[in-house]
């Protein structure tokens, strides 16, 4: 059984790694985002005047990781201007930078974190509260947990390696933090009240440990995560590539890949396009434009034959910054666990990130790509919100969270002016299968779901509607 981490040590580690952060940040690149278009947009002809649209001139923030290749792409290949925008895009050092600019209207739109836009209707702690919507998302999986060689050390290896034994590595798991001191229960994640969060405590709980009493789960802006290992700061983190494979080539004894998100859930949403609920009320056309352009960069960064040139674009200064070797890894394809024992642990497959076409082991609804988004993971959010008690109780009024939140009714009619069709639902089960501990969603009953789960927020007790 875990001992509860003492308050003195706790604020004793809570101080050591906060040092090491501030430290680590000064190394942060502050290169800025690109200026000038390239020939290729240039030479790009609007099929929608500027002038028709209420707002042509926008500012558009990203955050240096790979999943900022839809809007590198819009930008460099003139998809922003094809539909009449003038479009300056922000580099922004956080995903709360990137979720805050909105908020308070320095960005007129920015991708966000999954839940970020759910938890900020709900107000759920950590989120500020507004009205944040979004009609489609820029990618799905894309992202990673990264773990340290000194659990590597401790017997715990790639999720690959277990072959689905999720008992196995809770033993080799609690085998390591069972005596460890509170400066080595240290776990990072990019945003509170997010998908990534929720999926470290839902990973750790699923090995049958407390994330809540036993673990302390810091915020760190994706840049910083590498660092911050190499120092001791943490032990794992979850965090969008390449700084996962940033760990493993070019930082060599730093850490392994634990887990691809995609194989905690597959087929979850990862980031969203968020604006605020005024941008799209005041202006729908050139609301239209954005998603549309966005749409075309998901199709064109998805297609196969151009995902080496989209991994080479991204590793530009202006973007990641990092080597194209590195940036490919995430979006080619050819992914490396890493490991210290020299076993090669290199899986090829596009589902590594998905930006538009969704392979057959992740959705066979028909009509379903990427860039559609399902209310019912909405609700999955808003279930991992509510265990962990960032949401006192599961809202009688989910449904219309999720309906105000996940725009899916403006992202049907924006794709179907493209010719696109999308599923006729809103809402489907998620697979057992689809989860690390094979526990399936049914969105008809999130309260059922949440009261099977045995490790929780103030366990033991019984969700109910508010």
């Amino acid at each position: 059984m875990y001992r509860k981490i003492k308050r003195r040590a706790f604020i004793q580690g809570l101080g050591m790694s906060a040092s090491a952060i501030a430290l680590s940040s000064c190394a942060i690149s502050g290169s800025k985002a690109p200026k000038t278009l390239t020939e290729a947009a240039l030479a790009v002809e609007p099929i929608i005047k500027p002038e028709s649209l209420e707002k042509p001139n926008l500012t558009i923030g990203y955050v240096p990781v790979n999943d900022c290749a839809p809007f590198a792409v819009a930008w460099q290949k003139g998809f922003f201007r094809k539909y009449g925008l003038n479009v300056t895009l922000s580099r922004e050092a956080s995903w709360a930078n990137s979720r805050d600019g909105i908020i308070f209207g320095r960005l007129d739109a920015s991708p966000v974190v999954s839940g970020a836009v759910m938890n900020a209707r709900a107000g759920a702690e950590g989120a500020r509260h507004a009205p944040l919507c979004a009609a489609m998302t820029i990618h799905r999986h894309g992202n990673a947990m990264t773990m340290s060689k000194e659990l590597w050390n401790a017997g715990i290896r790639p999720w690959q390696d277990y072959q689905g034994n999720l008992d196995q590595f809770g033993r080799d798991f609690d085998g390591y933090f069972r005596n460890a001191p509170p400066e080595k229960r240290s776990l990072a994640v990019v945003l509170s009240s997010a998908i990534y969060e929720y999926f470290m405590r839902y990973l750790i709980a699923a090995a049958g440990l407390d994330p809540v009493e036993q673990f302390r789960i810091m915020i760190t802006p994706p840049p910083q995560m590498v660092t911050n290992m190499r120092i001791g700061a943490m032990q794992a983190y979850m965090v969008a590539e390449p700084w996962n494979t940033r760990a493993i080539s070019g930082n060599e004894d730093i850490g392994f890949t634990f887990a691809q998100g995609r194989e905690i859930w597959r087929g979850h949403p990862d980031r969203v396009l968020a604006v605020m609920e005024s941008f799209i009320n005041e202006n729908p056309k050139t609301y239209r434009s954005m998603v549309k352009a966005m749409i075309e960069a998901c199709q064109y960064c998805s297609k196969p034959e151009n995902r080496a040139e989209v991994a080479q674009i991204v590793s530009e200064r202006s973007y990641t910054g990092a080597k194209p070797e590195i940036t490919s890894a995430g979006i080619v394809g050819n992914y490396n666990y890493g490991g210290f024992d020299n076993q090669k642990r290199i899986v090829d497959s596009i589902a590594t990130t998905i930006f538009y076409d969704l392979p057959a082991e992740v959705s066979t609804v028909p009509h379903d790509h990427s860039t559609f988004l399902w209310q019912s993971q909405n609700l999955w959010l808003m279930t991992q919100a509510t265990r962990w008690q960032q949401i006192e109780k599961f809202p009688k009024n989910a449904d219309e969270i999720a309906q105000t939140a996940w725009r899916t009714d403006l992202y049907r009619a924006i794709a179907g002016e493209m010719g696109i069709q999308c599923p006729t639902e809103d809402f489907k089960v998620e697979s057992a299968e689809a989860f690390i501990d094979n526990k399936a969603f049914d969105p008809s009953d999130p309260v059922g779901y949440l009261d099977s789960f045995k490790i929780r927020a103030n366990a033991p007790r019984s969700f109910f509607m508010s």
